[in-house]
């Protein structure tokens, strides 16, 4: 007959798993924001709105909302999502500096100036993934980035309270 305490492995799985699942819901939760940001920004279709207002705003909305979320449910992992961002921004970068160039797309560009004209649109778009750099690459690895500093400003402040 198996007894009812678990042992240490079984401990060790079980927080592993519950990790593992923080993980996966906190980083929906910023990629949803962001998401989220994205729709009503379409529906609304404000006239001139800038890429880098854009920016701010993925940074800032999941920032709030990880800030939000994190300080009402304590959790280490809300801190850790900015990994995911990082990690999409280097598959991403390697998606873009292995794509050909040509009359229209960033014609004769070296590899800084096609990311830098893909992720950012700097001096012009790059004409490389449709001139979808920002929206597929910059703005959700900083909804992840500020959901992160939410998450941890969040985190920091409950320590400070206790």
């Amino acid at each position: 007959m198996r007894s009812t305490m678990y042992t240490e492995e079984e401990k060790g799985n079980a927080k592993l798993s519950g990790q593992a699942v923080s993980f996966l819901v906190h980083t929906l939760l910023a990629l949803g924001s962001w998401l989220a940001l994205m729709l009503i920004g379409y529906a609304l279709n404000p006239p001139g709105i800038s890429q880098p207002v854009i920016l701010v705003l993925s940074l800032l909305v999941p920032l709030a909302v990880g800030h939000f979320v994190t300080r009402f449910r304590q959790n280490e992992m809300a801190t850790l999502v900015w990994l995911v961002g990082l990690i999409w921004v280097l598959i991403v970068s390697l998606w873009v500096l292995d794509m050909p160039t040509g009359p229209n797309e960033c014609f004769q560009c070296g590899a800084t100036e096609k990311l830098t004209r893909t992720f950012f649109s700097l001096p012009k778009p790059s004409g490389l993934i449709d001139n979808d750099g920002p929206f597929l690459g910059t703005w959700p690895a900083a909804a992840l980035l500020g959901y992160s500093i939410g998450a941890r400003l969040a985190m920091r402040r409950k320590k400070s309270e206790d």
